[in-house]
């Protein structure tokens, strides 16, 4: 195994919380009043095909998916199985391909997994040669030799069929599956398949987050606006990579891939609008309806992730950043002593920015200070994922999963 220590850098956001990164050749000190946080890195699997997400189970498997295997795990013996999907899997699915973003993305285990094994992906199917994305439940045995009792619990999320100017078929799906554990529902994040009306149409599922239970229905208190599929939580998100609930509050936060000009984090209430439109607006033309890299409006002003002036109550972003988009994708809350003065941040991944950054909120959840993981390969971040060591495993798109544990373990 490769071990390597970092450091954590600082940041103070200004009051207009514009962030400004500051790389120095000397050590920076941190906020933690015990000194210097250290983070060790060890690679715990390497060789992997495009893994995406990662789950622990309480008996010290970790599943994990490969965006054209499928679903895989590795036992707490170290031995590794495909359980789900291509060729050679131990439950095959004809339907399931991989096509640009899509294919075996999200990964959640059910929060009775000790009674029921009850295990959730999500995917891209062809099945009646219909491509969609869809939430899967599978049961898997205590050795996780068998897979079986495929359930699709959710078979209509929308998938982009074909290429056009903006990209190749099957781009913004979103993908990522998480049981809260404050409320016990499934959270299923979408994407907008680069269709401008799609986020704000609440008959279509492709720009939402969906609120559901272990069966696909709708959970109680979704609050969605009169007319509106039930099972829709929010609406009028872009392509949604991110997903975490804050300790203490359960309150969702969404952490948004965004187009060239930014990336959002946002808390959620029940049935608000993110304020993603990138449909064309009266008197302007965009290819294939579709203004998300241009603009939506007459004056030419980027089109904007939270548009304020069209919708006055969509959700307020906690942070973005800085005018522009490096991929922002998964993340998650720290928690635990071990962090020290970090406990409570949220751990943000990035593919094109290729860093992990740290946010610290205030009581209504908008981000106060910023700080940065430094000294980390510049890699993809796919997935972050605290493990039940509290440490943070990290998904790398190059093929391998780390473990990033602090001084404070």
């Amino acid at each position: 195994m490769k071990r390597k220590t970092t450091r954590v850098l600082p940041m103070m956001l200004t009051v207009l919380f514009a962030a400004v990164l500051v790389h120095c050749g000397r050590e920076q000190p941190t906020l933690a009043d015990d000194g210097e946080l250290q983070i060790n890195r060890t690679v715990v699997m390497s060789g992997l095909s495009d893994p995406w997400d990662l789950a622990f189970t309480p008996d010290g498997a970790m599943l994990f998916t490969e965006k054209c295997r499928g679903l895989s795990v590795r036992t707490s013996d170290g031995t590794v199985r495909l359980l789900f999907g291509t060729a050679g899997a131990v439950l095959e699915a004809d339907d399931f391909f991989c096509q640009g973003q899509s294919g075996m993305l999200g990964v959640a285990l059910d929060p009775a997994f000790a009674e029921n094994r009850h295990v959730y992906v999500y995917m891209a199917s062809n099945i009646d040669k219909a491509k969609t994305n869809r939430v899967v439940r599978l049961t898997v045995d205590k050795a996780y030799t068998a897979a079986a009792d495929r359930q699709d619990i959710v078979a209509d999320i929308p998938f982009k069929q074909s290429f056009n100017l903006w990209g190749a078929a099957g781009a913004h799906s979103g993908g990522r599956i998480r049981f809260s554990p404050f409320d016990g529902y499934l959270y299923v994040t979408t994407g907008d398949n680069h269709n401008g009306p799609l986020p704000q149409d609440l008959s279509r599922l492709g720009g939402k987050i969906l609120r559901i239970d272990r069966d696909g229905k709708a959970a109680t208190g979704n609050n969605t606006p009169s007319g509106g599929d039930p099972r829709i939580y929010t609406y009028g998100h872009r392509n949604v990579l991110g997903i975490a609930f804050r300790p203490g509050t359960g309150q969702p936060f969404v952490c948004e891939h965004g187009p060239g000009h930014d990336d959002e984090v946002t808390p959620l209430a029940a049935g608000g609008n993110g304020g993603w439109d990138p449909a064309p607006t009266k008197g302007v033309s965009c290819a294939s309806d579709y203004c998300g890299y241009t603009s939506n409006k007459s004056d030419g002003t980027p089109t904007s992730m939270t548009d304020l002036d069209r919708f006055p109550d969509a959700l307020k972003p906690s942070w973005n950043n800085r005018g522009v988009s490096e991929g922002m994708g998964p993340c998650v809350f720290l928690s635990g002593p071990h962090w020290k003065a970090w406990d409570g941040w949220l751990a943000v991944g990035f593919l094109k920015g290729a860093r992990i950054q740290l946010l610290q909120m205030d009581a209504n959840g908008m981000t106060i200070r910023t700080a940065t993981v430094a000294d980390l390969p510049a890699k993809r971040m796919r997935s972050l994922v605290l493990g039940p060591d509290g440490a943070i495993y990290v998904a790398i798109d190059t093929g391998e999963i780390w473990r990033l544990k602090s001084t404070g373990h």
